[in-house]
Formats: C-alpha cells, structure tokens, sequence
C-alpha cells in the first residue's frame, strides 16, 4: 500500500496519473533539476514555522520524522500543544502537523503554517484543501477538530528592530471554509488512495491535456509524446477552454489550427508567424514607437533579493530590494557608455540610487525589458528611500518597456509563444548568449549574491562572484541595446523602401 502526503494529494488533484507514475514507477518519473527557488521556498517555510512557534511557548517539538505511535504517546500523556504531530490512517493518508492545540472542551485545533502573505486557494497552492487533508487524517484516528486556521505572513509588517513574531505573523480562521468543503475533499482524499494503489493505468495522454502549458504536470511529454513542436500549448495566453476545444478536435499544432478558429489578435499574429515559416513584423509601429524614445537612452536592469522574512530594518516580507544595477548609456550620436553597481551587504538601496541618479540624471529615456518590475521596485524605493522620489518618479514617467514591441509588432514562432528575452535573443541575436555565463538567471544571482553576503560559511571566491554577477547583469542590458539596433535598422530600411 502507498502513502499518501499532503504535497502527494496536490499533485494528484493537478494530474492523477502524474503522481500514479511517481508512485509506481519511480524510475520513469521524470527527475528535473530541484530549482534554486523551490529550494529557497522550503528553506523560509522553515523560517516563518520557526517564528510561529513562538506564538506557543509552551508546545513540545516532537521530531521532525517522528512518527504517529509517539505522537499519540505525548497526547495520551496530557500534552495540549505539540509541533509536528503525525498521524497516519489505515488507508496510508499521512498528515505531520505544524501546530496542534487542544481546546478546553477536548477537542483539537489545527494551525497550519505558511510563508505566503495570504490564504492561497489556487490550483497549485490550495491553503485550504491542504488543511482538510490535515483534518482528515486526524478524525480517521479517533480526534475532534473543531479549528482550523491558516497563520501567514503580515503583509503590512514592517521590520524595525528585532522580529516581534506576533505583529509578522496573522492568524486567520477558516473552520468555516474547511467545513464547507470538508466532505469533498475527503472524496477526493479517498479517490487518491485508490487510484495510486491500482495495478496499473493506461499510460496514454493525462488530463494536463486539456490544460494550457504552465499547469502541466512534470512527466506532461511521458503520456504525451505525440505533441509536436510549435503546438497549440505555445500560444501566448491562450485559455483552457480553448485548449480543450482543439485538442477534442485532434488539433495539436499551430499549423493545424483553422483558419476561422476565434483567436485574438495577438495569437492571430503567431499563428499566422508559424503558417509563413517567418517573423511577422509591423515595421511602421516599430518605427513609431522606437522614434518616439528621447535622448539619451538608458538600457537598465535590477537584480534584488527578496525572502519570507525581512533580513534588515525597513523591509516588508517578500519585499524585493535591489542589490544590483547594469545601465547602458546611449547618446543621440550612438556613443555608449557602461555603468555598473553591486552592492557589498544587504542594505536598503541608498548607495544604488545615488549611484543610478549621478550616472543618469533626470535625462532622457528609460529601456527596461519587463518594465513592470523595474517600475515596481522604483515605487518600492520611493517608500523605502523618499529622498529619491523625485528621481525614481522621473524613471518611471519616462520609462518603455523594449518587450512590449515583441508582444505585437515583432511576433516570431520560433520564440515559443513567450517573450522573455531569453527566448527572443536566442532567434535574433544568437552570437549574444547567456549559456556560457556562471550566472544564467534572477534566481541563481539572487541566491549567489544572498549567500555571499549573509551566509558566514561561504567559501567561493567573492571576487570571482562578483566578476560574475556583473557579467549576467551586463549582458541583460547589452542584449537590449543590441535589439534596439535591430529594430532600429528596420526603421531605417523602411525609410528607404
């Protein structure tokens, strides 16, 4: 008989069969990379647990792999408040609890513990079903929960001096909602257990099928090796609703689409790019859109650190802060000129701003790639730093966003539907690549830079990491500039033609 979890339930009610396959055939369950960032959301869950339970000084942490038997031992000895309770059903339904209370009238209230700011009720992160499981497992051994709260991070909280886990944290009671949809989720709980017990299941297609590409399972190409290159997945936003539609018609290519099929504009424009086997571009918009940029250009890109748990005084949770700035300067003539700032500790971004306004001044255009996350973290550094308000407003008044051409006027296949400048780099400008690069992504420089900085225990060299989180940085506003010059040199041959 298989266990099953509480993350196994979640990966069963995102796709069955992916997770039948991890029970019963480990070996072909596809491995993947364990991201950097998933490794980072494990490591600040523990973090916030550690807070929360500060909020019940008088709790007896059991181990973390402990098992059932002694937690009904500690329970049966009068203990009211326990961290990490197990219990386990006949069926294999196995729940480890944060935090157990009993209640004076005997009966049990549950807090489960999360590193997010709100009660998540998502596909992919349901805070709520997660707390059903945990029920369940309890009542099938005999308990009565009465409670059930979710505690999150304070979403306003402000750190000033050391952590008051009471103003960081918020208790939200959700007993209501869990009754609400208790009964379903045990059907669902029961339909798991069964199914990843089955001998065996037919191994061909799995529901992610009839889902667009982001919630696709991990093993989405082991039932579904049919799918083609440039398939109906790859279109930008396309919906579940119209997904199913294609697929109930054996439509699994781009190419194959009808040409009366209902598309909006912008996925029009990609359908038709892979039916001509060629970019389509709207030189004219192009044109007017990059004519309309003001000297100097300033091609900029933030790298920030974020965590569960603000590190410094300042800092709400989750809350990014800029450690890192590249800028490529360009004047009217096409003169170039570099600017650079990596900070030395993790510090609210004083340095970096002054840094940004002596090297730039409130002159001209602003480039960003993904301007909502550069214009975010300016109104970030207003709050933080008020000082620079009127710089940072400056930017963000002046700023265009290089991506947005890609999303219209410049639509390619071969981007993959995304337009992420590491997928429109690669077709344009393949001789500038990240590949070679120490430092390939946000992730992997935040995690470095965190490291290097804050963990006492680091041995790389940190000149050598420097050296390298300049060069990713650099390269993701060199690789701006150069696609300016590309879209600029269609410009200049529609002027001639």
């Amino acid at each position: 008989m298989h266990q099953l979890t509480k993350t196994d339930f979640i990966q069963y009610l995102n796709c069955p069969k992916s997770l039948w396959l991890l029970k019963n055939k480990p070996e072909d369950f596809p491995k993947g990379e364990f991201s950097l960032f998933l490794e980072k959301l494990i490591k600040e869950g523990y973090e916030v647990e550690e807070y929360a339970q500060k909020l019940f000084p008088d709790a007896i942490k059991l181990p973390d792999f402990g098992s059932s038997e002694l937690t009904k031992q500690e329970i049966d000895k009068g203990k009211t408040q326990l961290f990490q309770a197990t219990f386990e059903t006949q069926k294999g339904v196995f729940a480890r609890i944060d935090i157990l209370e009993k209640k004076e009238d005997d009966t049990w209230h549950i807090y489960e513990v999360k590193s997010s700011t709100s009660v998540k009720k998502d596909k992919k992160h349901n805070h709520l079903k997660d707390a059903c499981f945990q029920k369940h497992a309890m009542i099938e051994n005999g308990y009565e929960v009465s409670q059930v709260s979710i505690i999150h991070l304070n979403k306003d909280y402000v750190r000033q001096g050391d952590i008051n886990p009471h103003q960081l944290l918020e208790i939200e009671d959700v007993t209501e909602q869990i009754n609400d949809l208790y009964s379903s989720v045990v059907n669902q709980i029961n339909s798991a257990v069964t199914y990843i017990n089955k001998e065996s299941i037919s191994l061909n297609t799995c529901t992610c099928r009839e889902d667009t590409r982001s919630n696709h399972c991990d093993s989405f190409k082991y039932f579904n090796p049919d799918i083609p290159d440039y398939s109906i997945y790859e279109i930008g936003r396309i919906s579940a609703k119209k997904v199913m539609e294609l697929t109930n018609q054996d439509i699994l290519s781009i190419s194959d689409i009808p040409s009366d099929y209902s598309l909006n504009d912008k996925q029009q424009l990609q359908v038709e790019s892979v039916r001509q086997n060629q970019p389509i571009i709207d030189h004219k918009e192009i044109k007017n859109k990059i004519s309309s940029l003001e000297f100097p250009l300033h091609f900029i890109d933030y790298e920030t650190y974020a965590s569960a748990i603000p590190r410094i005084d300042g800092v709400k949770p989750h809350q990014h802060i800029p450690f890192q700035v590249s800028i490529h300067s360009m004047q009217h003539d096409g003169s170039i000129e570099h600017f650079e700032y990596l900070a030395h500790e993790l510090e609210l971004p004083n340095k970096l701003n002054q840094f940004m306004e002596t090297s730039t001044g409130k002159t001209g255009t602003f480039v960003s790639w993904h301007a909502s996350f550069e214009m975010s973290r300016n109104k970030d550094m207003i709050e933080m730093l008020p000082q620079y308000e009127e710089y940072l407003s400056y930017m963000n008044n002046n700023m265009f966003d290089l991506e947005d051409v890609f999303k219209t006027d410049y639509v390619d296949y071969r981007f993959h539907g995304s337009t992420s400048i590491k997928k429109v780099l690669p077709v344009l400008l393949p001789e500038l690549s990240y590949d070679d690069l120490d430092v390939q992504n946000g992730t992997m420089a935040l995690d470095l830079w965190g490291r290097m900085v804050m963990d006492n225990d680091f041995d790389e060299n940190k000149e050598e990491v420097r050296k390298n989180l300049l060069a990713y940085c650099e390269l993701d506003t060199l690789a701006m500039v150069e696609l300016y010059k590309k879209l600029n040199n269609i410009c200049i041959y529609l002027k001639y033609h």
